[in-house]
């Protein structure tokens, strides 16, 4: 999991300050676990206004502080980045119980590679969620 610190310094390297309303948003999510709806941390923090609020988490999002994670329903959730997963990754998550796994693939970025050499698209950003059953609750 990312640690204050680390956000701090995330956050300074590309030129932003942890101010007290984003570090109340980013408390709160850490209280929150792993999984949490933008709405969710609005509630829980109702010092904090809601534009705020949502424009933390998409700064957050856009520094790789945390993932955004689209269920098999469609709804979106949110979880901090495991500080020891900087690198791009993509998501398994469980149609029954909901957890979610990182993973990351080398050969899948080198077929993107060529993906993108193939089709002459300069590709900025991917996402990639496999859905499924985990260990648990497929036996």
């Amino acid at each position: 999991m990312t640690t204050a610190d680390t956000i701090e310094r995330t956050l300074s390297r590309r030129g932003y300050r942890l101010t007290s309303p984003r570090r109340t948003v980013l408390d709160t999510m850490r209280g929150l676990g792993n999984h949490f709806t933008a709405e969710e941390v609005q509630h829980a923090s109702p010092e904090v206004g809601r534009a705020t609020v949502f424009r933390t988490m998409k700064l957050m999002r856009e520094l790789g502080v945390i993932c955004q994670v689209v269920l098999d329903d469609g709804t979106a959730v949110y979880q901090l980045a495991d500080e020891d997963r900087a690198d791009h990754h993509h998501h398994v998550i469980c149609t029954e119980c909901g957890r979610v796994t990182e993973f990351a693939s080398d050969g899948l970025e080198g077929e993107l590679e060529r993906v993108a050499d193939e089709t002459g698209f300069e590709i900025d950003t991917h996402r990639l969620e496999l859905y499924g059953r985990c260990a648990s609750c497929n036996s």
